[in-house]
């Protein structure tokens, strides 16, 4: 037996080989994938795009309603904020809009009404505010949603009173 025919007898043959090579091709090309994935992934969402309308009611409650929004919200990630302009020494109300006593609460002073029910804050979502309780009716009172996820300002608005 020559040199040459016991090198054949030991070598790998061609299809594993060829076998062999496309594996470790697929593995690192998918070991790369998760990589880039992970930085495509970690790139921070758009901020949110939201308008609201503000109505108050000759009864004392004020009702913001979001008119638009282009993303669904964590009820969790969103506090507001009522406080009065005029007066920073006055009494805030502030608290996360998934509170049991505001998500959904009927009779509360200030309350969030998910409208399509899907735990999340989306367009036509609306808050009410029972502002002749909170003393907040006198026309220096605003209302802001701050997402602290991303701590972005969504709105602040002005609560307009109505004259009877």
């Amino acid at each position: 037996m020559d040199n040459r025919q016991a090198l054949d007898d030991e070598a790998v043959s061609p299809v594993i080989a060829t076998v062999l090579l496309l594996a470790i091709t697929v593995m690192l090309s998918s070991m790369v994938f998760v990589m880039m994935q992970g930085a495509i992934n970690s790139v921070e969402k758009s901020e949110p795009d939201v308008t609201v309308s503000v109505k108050g009611l000759s009864n004392g409650f004020h009702v913001v309603r979001i008119t638009s929004l282009d993303q669904a919200l964590d009820p969790a990630r969103l506090e507001f904020q009522v406080y009065n302009e005029a007066d920073l020494n006055s009494r805030e109300h502030r608290g996360f809009v998934d509170e049991p006593d505001v998500y959904g609460a009927i009779g509360s002073n200030i309350s969030f009404h998910d409208r399509d029910a899907g735990y999340s804050v989306t367009q036509g979502d609306y808050f009410v505010i029972d502002s002749e309780t909170l003393g907040a009716k006198d026309g220096t009172w605003s209302m802001k949603l701050i997402d602290r996820s991303s701590d972005v300002l969504l709105f602040d608005v002005k609560l307009v009173i109505i004259e009877n």
